[in-house]
């Protein structure tokens, strides 16, 4: 429909009405489908009706979403160009939060890819990754902040075409009763950042195209998520692509991942413990 069709239409309150209930169950590329199960592609493997979440989120924008315990998360970088910026708060507990200090020292490793605990402030694991085609990630540099963006792009603002990963955090915590204390360093999906020998850190950028990270929660979890240009990427202006954001009901894989913890290293084994011990206090 023309623009000029379109304020005719709606020039009147009864026109408005019926222009609004003319898009219901139109799709575009950057929403969230309500509910999941519509989504019109979903995981091969993958009863749409335990489908949770399913949403795009385009360059520059942010969403959220409580999601429970046993649920399989996958984040897809659908053309090459996105950055997904995440944070964990503890549903049930949410001064409880992703420590990406934590995920780092604890497990020895720096660099997240299959098998990586995201632990929290209390030594528990709130998720684990457990499928990985880009391993160009970061748990090192954070989000961009506002006067990072603005000197760089010109804006930074939350509303603005480049905002910063800390002001659209902040937006996502807000929705969920939290503050800006409650915005902690964050972790980042598809760009990849690597440690020089002289302790440089340099962009990688993306593995390309269609890649995908899946996490298991092992405790239900706010989950925030920001996409928007990394930190270092290297750019001159702001560009990134859209993110698609799919997650669904995967007990059966939370079990299997938890059978196989007495083959994995103390550390890893302690932290799940933690989780473990917390979940079954309050999980009758």
């Amino acid at each position: 429909m023309s623009a000029t069709a379109t304020s005719t239409t709606t020039a009147n309150t009864a026109g408005a009405r019926e222009h609004a209930r003319s898009q219901a169950g139109t799709i575009t590329d950057a929403m969230p489908v309500v509910p999941a199960a519509d989504w019109p592609h979903p995981p091969a493997d993958v009863d749409p009706t335990q489908l949770t979440w399913a949403e795009t989120i385009p360059g520059g924008r942010y969403s959220s979403k409580v999601l429970a315990r046993g649920t399989r998360l996958r984040l897809r970088d659908v053309t090459g160009d996105a950055c997904a910026h995440l944070l964990l708060w503890r549903a049930d507990a949410p001064w409880e939060r992703l420590n990406v200090a934590d995920t780092v020292k604890v497990p020895w490793q720096a660099y997240v890819t299959i098998g990586h605990p995201l632990l929290s402030d209390q030594g528990r694991v709130l998720a684990t990754v457990v499928a990985d085609d880009s391993s160009h990630h970061d748990a090192l540099c954070g989000t961009s902040t506002l006067a990072q963006n603005t000197a760089r792009y010109g804006a930074g603002a939350a509303h603005s075409d480049s905002p910063a990963g800390r002001e659209l955090f902040t937006l996502a915590a807000a929705k969920n009763g939290l503050g800006v204390a409650d915005v902690a360093p964050s972790l980042s999906f598809f760009h990849g950042v690597v440690v020089e020998e002289d302790g440089t850190l340099t962009s990688k950028g993306s593995a390309g195209l269609d890649k995908a990270v899946d996490l298991i929660l092992h405790l239900p979890c706010i989950v925030a998520i920001v996409n928007t240009a990394h930190p270092l990427d290297p750019a001159p202006v702001f560009t990134t692509g859209p993110l698609e954001v799919l997650a669904w009901r995967a007990g059966d894989d939370l079990d299997d991942l938890l059978a196989g913890v007495d083959d994995r290293d103390p550390e890893y084994r302690r932290a799940v413990a933690n989780s473990e011990d917390v979940h079954g206090a309050i999980a009758f």
